[in-house]
């Protein structure tokens, strides 16, 4: 008498044993961490209204180049806000629990095809439009290398421009593996659904 492949799926009145629900249920513990980036989000939210504020009221006196550091720090705000949206929502939806949002009018469109190596990715990407962000605004002080009064030195700008090729590099690599991994994943995926036609 053979078994079929509906026999290793855990029906729902069937529960795990004593230790496996145990590991299972660890996951949890990461809810307070993505809680704690909620929060993060708020501080950010708070930090640029009061940027925005600040360039409100300096835009008649500020010159061209100090509204753009200032408009530049904002969107940098924006991008890490950016960063912690896709860690918390991408991140609780790969490894705490589903967040049912398949029928949302608002889900985001990359939330639909999310799993650990889609994030990875987009993480990468999202590091590398803020360190591009730092590294613009470094540029603008270019002229003043040398003097005194610079903020920056020639060796801070060759070691940004260095990190910031580093994080291109880092993320040209973590697409390219995860390319030559997509078969494998979908060979796995193929075998599993000739397994178990039926889907249930």
């Amino acid at each position: 008498m053979s078994m079929s492949a509906d026999d290793d799926i855990v029906r729902p009145g069937r529960g795990l044993r004593p230790l496996p629900a145990l590991i299972f249920s660890s996951r949890w513990l990461q809810l307070p961490l993505y809680i704690g980036l909620i929060v993060a989000q708020c501080v950010y939210v708070i930090l640029f209204c009061k940027e925005l504020w600040h360039l409100v009221l300096g835009s008649f006196k500020f010159s061209e180049q100090e509204i753009m550091l200032v408009v530049l720090g904002l969107i940098d705000v924006v991008m890490i806000s950016n960063l912690l949206i896709m860690v918390t929502v991408g991140g609780y939806e790969t490894f705490v629990s589903r967040l049912e949002l398949h029928r949302h009018p608002d889900q985001p469109e990359w939330l639909s095809h999310v799993n650990a190596s889609v994030l990875k990715i987009k993480l990468a990407m999202a590091i590398i439009g803020i360190s591009s962000i730092h590294l613009l605004r470094t540029f603008i002080y270019a002229g003043q290398l040398g003097k005194a009064e610079s903020a920056y030195s020639e060796t801070g700008v060759m070691w940004q421009a260095i990190i910031h090729t580093v994080f291109v590099l880092s993320a040209i690599g973590i697409a390219y593996v995860e390319r030559l991994s997509a078969p494998v994943y979908e060979q796995g995926h193929t075998r599993k659904a000739n397994h178990n036609p039926g889907g249930h």
